[in-house]
C-alpha cells in the first residue's frame, strides 16, 4: 500500500464518510464545509431518506450562529448520499467509517473497505475505544488504517484523536493529520494504543467517580452535573487539568502536587486504585509544564485565564438574559 504524501496532499480531496448517524452525518459536515466532495454511505434505506434533511438542519443552525463561510446549501450540494459501499468508496483519498461500536462488525466492515477502496486510501475509524489493531491486523492493507477518534459533534468540538496501530505508516498518520487540520479540528496524536484512547479515558474517570458518589448518597445526578457545568466544565473549557493545578497553586504544578497529592493517593485508594504521584512523574509533568510556562509568567497567564473566564461568564449571563 502507498499512502498519500503529506507534501502532496490535495487541498480539496474525495473523502467517504461510512455510516450515517450522528457521528456520520457530523464528519460530513466537517469535510464538507472545508470544500472536499463527501460520499455518505447509509446501508439502511429509511435513515438514508432522512439524511439530507438532517442535514440541512444542522447547516442552518450552524450558519444561524456565524458558524460557516459559505451558504448552507453550497456546504450541501458537495455531499452524496449513497446506498452502495463500493460507490461511497471507489475514488477516495480518505475514508472515515462511523459504523456502530461492535468488534465483529468493524473487523467485517475493514476488510470490505480494504478490498473497495483506492490502493492510496487511507482508512480510519471512528471508534469510542476498539483499537486499530483489534480490527485490522490481519488485513492486506492495514498500514493505511488507524482510528480518528472525534469529540461529539466534530463540527463543534474540533479535538479529534489520531490513534494509529503499530503497523500504521508514517505516511497515513501524516496525512491523516494533514487532512483534518485542513477541515478544521485539532489532530491529538495518541502515541500507544490503550482501550478507549485519552478522551475516554478521561471521561471515563470523571463519570466513575460520579456514579460512586451518587452511590454512596454523596451527592445528587444534578448537583454532579451543576459541579461540572459551573465549576470544572467552565474552568476547562479555558485550560486542561494540568495548567489548571499548575495556575491554581504558587509555585506551580509541582508545589500542587506536594501539597495535594497525598490527599490524592488517598482518594484513589479508596477506590482501588493505586497510582501515586511518584516524584519522577511529577518531575516529568513539572517539566512539561515549565516549558509550556516558565514560573516568571505565572501571574501573566494567571490574569489571562481570569480575563478568559470573564468572557464566558458574560456570555453566559447575556444567554440567560435573552
Amino acid at each position: 500500500m502507498t499512502a498519500p504524501d503529506s507534501d502532496s496532499a490535495p487541498q480539496r480531496t474525495s473523502v467517504a464518510v461510512i455510516g450515517g448517524g450522528s457521528i456520520g452525518v457530523a464528519f460530513a459536515i466537517v469535510f464538507a464545509r472545508a470544500g472536499h466532495a463527501v460520499r455518505l454511505n447509509e446501508p439502511d434505506a429509511a435513515r438514508r431518506q432522512s439524511i439530507a434533511q438532517i442535514l440541512q438542519a444542522r447547516l442552518d443552525d450552524l450558519s444561524g450562529y456565524g458558524l460557516l463561510d459559505e451558504p448552507a446549501g453550497a456546504i450541501l450540494s458537495r455531499i452524496a448520499i449513497v446506498a452502495s459501499l463500493s460507490d461511497a468508496v471507489a475514488d477516495a483519498a480518505y475514508v472515515q467509517e462511523c459504523a456502530p461500536e461492535q468488534l465483529a462488525l468493524k473487523q467485517t466492515l475493514f476488510a470490505e473497505l480494504d478490498r473497495l477502496a483506492p490502493a492510496g486510501a487511507v482508512l480510519a475509524s471512528a471508534s469510542s475505544a476498539i483499537t486499530a489493531s483489534a480490527f485490522a491486523a490481519d488485513l492486506p492493507g492495514r498500514a493505511r488504517m488507524l482510528v480518528v477518534h472525534p469529540g461529539n459533534p466534530p463540527f463543534l468540538i474540533p479535538v479529534a484523536e489520531v490513534v494509529p496501530a503499530p503497523f500504521t505508516s508514517e505516511a497515513a498518520i501524516a496525512f491523516t493529520q494533514d487532512l483534518l487540520t485542513g477541515a478544521g479540528l485539532t489532530p491529538v496524536l495518541v502515541r500507544k494504543e490503550v482501550e478507549g484512547f485519552v478522551f475516554n479515558r478521561l471521561q471515563g474517570a470523571l463519570l466513575r467517580e460520579a456514579y460512586c458518589l451518587v452511590r454512596d448518597g454523596v451527592v445528587s445526578v444534578e448537583d454532579v452535573d451543576r459541579i461540572v457545568r459551573d465549576g470544572l466544565g467552565l474552568r476547562w473549557s479555558v485550560i486542561g487539568p494540568f495548567e489548571t493545578v499548575d495556575l491554581n497553586t504558587q509555585g506551580g504544578i509541582a508545589s500542587h502536587a506536594q501539597k495535594m497529592g497525598p490527599a490524592y493517593q488517598r482518594m484513589g485508594a479508596e477506590r482501588g486504585q493505586n497510582d501515586p504521584w511518584t516524584p519522577d512523574l511529577v518531575e516529568k509533568v513539572a517539566a512539561q509544564r515549565r516549558t509550556l510556562l516558565p514560573l516568571d509568567r505565572w501571574a501573566e497567564r494567571v490574569a489571562w485565564r481570569d480575563r478568559r473566564l470573564m468572557s464566558l461568564v458574560r456570555h453566559r449571563k447575556t444567554e440567560l438574559e435573552a
